[in-house]
């Protein structure tokens, strides 16, 4: 009986040593550009801030060139934005899943700067139910 407790403390101990050693940092808010975020363009902002960093940059962005993707999340309840750096998730994934998208939860490390996420994983919200308009038009 105290080998079963013995192991059955020593097992609760490495997992709580373990969970302790991730540091995880978990925020919820909406997943877009910094340059959108900065000027309150939420639902309406443009998706070609998301391959050159700022409405119309694509008239001065030269073909060839890489992108200059500032992804952010931005939480409502701070009224605060913290910078996404990609670290166990696909960027193309994040972009395709979660871009422009509300309540999407970034899970990873706070880095010091207090600013910046290294996203490990998230959780994007279900898609919006497709409707079917019955009205006369």
């Amino acid at each position: 009986m105290k080998k079963i407790a013995l192991l059955a403390l020593v097992a609760a101990g490495m997992l709580f040593a373990s969970s302790g050693e991730k540091g995880e940092f978990e925020k919820k808010g909406f997943l877009t550009t910094k340059w959108c975020a900065q000027n309150d363009l939420f639902a309406d902002c443009r998706l070609e801030s998301y391959h050159c960093g700022s409405e119309g940059c694509y008239r001065n962005w030269v073909p060839g060139e890489p992108g200059k993707t500032e992804i952010v999340l931005y939480v409502h309840d701070e009224g605060k934005i913290y910078e996404i750096k990609p670290s166990g998730v696909h960027v193309s994934e994040l972009l395709e899943k979660a871009a422009n998208r509300n309540e999407v939860t970034i899970i990873g490390k706070l880095e010091s700067d207090g600013k910046t996420i290294e996203a490990m994983e998230f959780k994007a919200p279900p898609p919006p139910k497709k409707s079917f308009f019955k009205g006369c038009l």
